[in-house]
């Protein structure tokens, strides 16, 4: 409502004792000034209160309507404190507003917004509505928001996507990318900034993310994260977090996983407003200190400063993102590559009775055993225990007749994914990739134990006790018989990840196939799983005739079983049991042979990969050992200009070849023989 004041006649000026207090009295509008009789009650303009300044006048118009008139001392109180304000309209010398008593109830004051851009800039985004009263404490929680927001956004930047290369050093480099990126929000206007501040958030979220999986594909693959082939992984990773960690935990660790991966964007973009925000409200500091930053991130880089052997100067970031580009871009031609590297086959055309001719006869079986790598024999704790059982099954052979000579091979991954190092063992080339497996078994490419069917001189089986479900694949590595999980009559317990110990995988082999009478020469490809991780708890040797049909692990299992979430709380533990899984794997084959071998038995046996990080280390090698025992010398007469060491450990000196370079070398050993005896 309107307030009319009469024009002030001379009289006596009212004081702190009137009758009408201060607070009693409506304050005047600024521009409704009427010209009307005096009132009683009021008092007359004194030269003092006619000479209002500009500031005057913008206080008086911005003070509430319920502020009352206070006397004139207080009123120049407050005027000499408060806050001078500019006010763009002539000053009104005729009319004056009476200001707020200082004894007044204080009233609410606007608080500017803490995300909102500042009035005076341009550009700024327009302030959140609402009057917000100051407290206690909200200083400190803004504060804490802001430190929050900007550790965000330098882990991002700054954390290595390896988790072995976590080190203090690393987050105290200064990021490139952050100095550029809060460079273009500083003097983009406030829509397009509204919009690149979302997009930055989302980015910098997904770039957490891709950094996290290659974390865990460094650990267990000694690789990045393969973001167009690599997803049918994560089912594997998830039995094995069921496996090691228990069922509760691993599904605890992944819905946190996916509300990590569902959260990080959406934190990173609120962490980008706040700090762009704060940016805009201080412009000029955060000018000055873009610059400070600018020109130390450039003295660092021309001076190669360096903490803890990282370059302070850091743009690790864009380079990440960079070899993604160009991962994904080799990845998607890598197929037509990989299928012209296919199309060559120095066997393809080789007639079925001149393949194979120096092997005719013989009972060829060949055999991974899961996760036999170099550190296993490399590594003293490790290599001590294994070393004496490979030259306890070394003399072993010996008595029962058999030599045997091993050598070095480079498989193409580590860790995980036995089925790619198995294919490039059988068919000569280098299946990195799921990519190429998938080319691979769509091809027509001659494998090692196709190449044995396709004679018709041998029965070719395949004893694959870790596979679950069907495999189709299995037809074109030319198995006429494959024996899965189902079919080999195991009615004990899983051992962790095997579905059942290697002793009892050779009984039912030695059962369904190998033991029968007048059959025919075979080739067997046969996979032991027991060493497969997380390596707890391990089956024990048993005698033979009390393995029947494998419910006796129950009790056995209760009994000497250890716990994989125990295990793997200490990584000298799990380097233990993961050498006593390979003890037992070599000693269950060994055992096999000897007990049920004949002059005609050739056994090939070989790791397909290392194990993860925890056993191998930082940096590991991805070397495997291979291994050649029969009883007829002339087979390892064939093989004799390899360079292998005789007995089941290879020599540190021994050569290594590529894991894709096995196939042709064996088959042109024990291939169709020239005069002389050269292949």
């Amino acid at each position: 409502m309107s307030h009319i004041r009469s024009p002030q006649l001379p009289g006596p000026t009212p004081t702190p004792d009137d009758d009408k207090a201060p607070e009693d009295a409506a304050p005047p509008q600024r521009d409704a000034v009427a010209e009307t009789e005096p009132t009683a009650g009021t008092r007359a303009e004194t030269p003092a209160d006619k000479a209002e300044t500009p500031t005057d006048k913008a206080e008086r118009a911005e003070a509430p309507e319920e502020s009352a008139p206070t006397p004139k001392a207080d009123r120049e109180h407050s005027e000499a404190t408060a806050e001078p304000k500019t006010d763009t309209t002539a000053p009104d010398t005729d009319t004056t507003a009476p200001a707020a008593d200082a004894s007044a109830p204080e009233t609410a004051t606007p608080d500017a917004d803490p995300d909102a851009d500042s009035d005076s800039d341009p550009g700024a985004d327009p302030p959140l509505p609402g009057w917000r009263v100051r407290r206690p404490g909200r200083a400190w929680l803004a504060w804490a928001a802001t430190g929050l927001a900007l550790v965000l956004v330098l882990f991002a930047l700054v954390v290595p996507n390896d988790i072995t290369e976590l080190d203090p050093g690393r987050f105290l480099r200064i990021p490139a990318e952050g100095i550029l990126v809060a460079g273009l929000l500083l003097v983009l206007p406030a829509k397009a900034r509204r919009v690149a501040v979302v997009v930055v958030g989302v980015v910098l979220g997904l770039l957490t993310i891709v950094k996290v999986l290659d974390m865990g594909s460094y650990w267990t693959l000694d690789r990045p994260f393969d973001l167009v082939l690599d997803w049918i992984l994560l089912d594997d990773a998830l039995s094995f977090m069921k496996d090691s960690l228990g069922g509760a935990a691993a599904q605890a660790a992944t819905v946190g996983v996916i509300a990590l991966a569902l959260a990080l964007p959406v934190l990173m973009t609120l962490a980008v407003v706040r700090l762009s925000r704060l940016m805009v409200r201080n412009r000029h500091t955060a000018s000055r200190t873009l610059l400070v930053l600018g020109t130390a991130w450039i003295t660092c880089s021309t001076l190669t400063l360096e903490i803890s052997d990282v370059p302070v100067a850091s743009h690790s970031a864009a380079t990440l993102v960079e070899n993604r580009i160009e991962a994904v871009s080799n990845g998607l031609k890598d197929g037509e590559a990989f299928r012209k590297q296919a199309a060559v086959d120095a066997f393809a055309d080789v007639p079925p009775d001149q393949l194979l001719t120096g092997l005719r006869g013989k009972d060829v079986l060949i055999t991974f055993i899961e996760s036999y790598g170099r550190s296993a024999i490399d590594d003293p704790r490790m290599g001590e225990p294994l070393g004496e059982t490979l030259a306890q099954k070394t003399q072993e052979l010996k008595d029962a007749g058999y030599a045997s000579q091993s050598g070095w091979l480079r498989s193409p991954i580590t860790g995980a994914g036995s089925w790619l190092g198995h294919s490039t063992f059988l068919s000569g080339l280098w299946i990195k990739n799921q990519s190429r497996y998938n080319h691979l078994v769509a091809s027509d490419r001659l494998t090692l134990t196709e190449a044995f069917r396709r004679t018709g001189a041998w029965r070719t089986v395949g004893i694959v006790p870790g596979t679950q479900k069907t495999w189709p694949e299995g037809k074109y590595f030319g198995l006429d018989h494959i024996y899965d999980s189902d079919q080999l009559g195991y009615q004990g317990p899983k051992f962790s990840w095997s579905t059942m110990p290697d002793q009892y995988t050779l009984k039912a082999f030695q059962e369904l196939e190998h033991g029968k009478e007048d059959r025919e020469p075979m080739m067997a490809e046969i996979i032991l799983t027991s060493s497969h991780n997380p390596w707890a708890p391990i089956p024990s040797t048993i005698p033979e005739e009390r393995i029947g049909d494998g419910s006796v692990y129950h009790s056995l299992q209760k009994a000497e079983g250890k716990n994989p979430t125990e295990v793997w709380k200490d990584p000298l533990a799990v380097r233990d049991e993961y050498r006593k899984s390979i003890q037992y794997s070599v000693t269950s084959l060994v055992d096999f042979v000897a007990k049920y071998g004949s002059e005609d038995t050739v056994l090939v046996f070989l790791g397909d990969h290392q194990p993860n990080k925890t056993v191998t280390g930082d940096n590991p090698s991805h070397d495997v050992p291979v291994s050649v025992v029969a009883k007829d010398p002339v087979v390892l007469e064939k093989i004799s200009d390899w360079g292998w060491t005789d007995g089941l450990k290879p020599a540190d000196a021994t050569p290594t070849w590529r894991m894709d370079k096995f196939r042709d070398r064996f088959m042109t050993a024990f291939g169709p023989q020239q005069p002389g005896g050269t292949p």
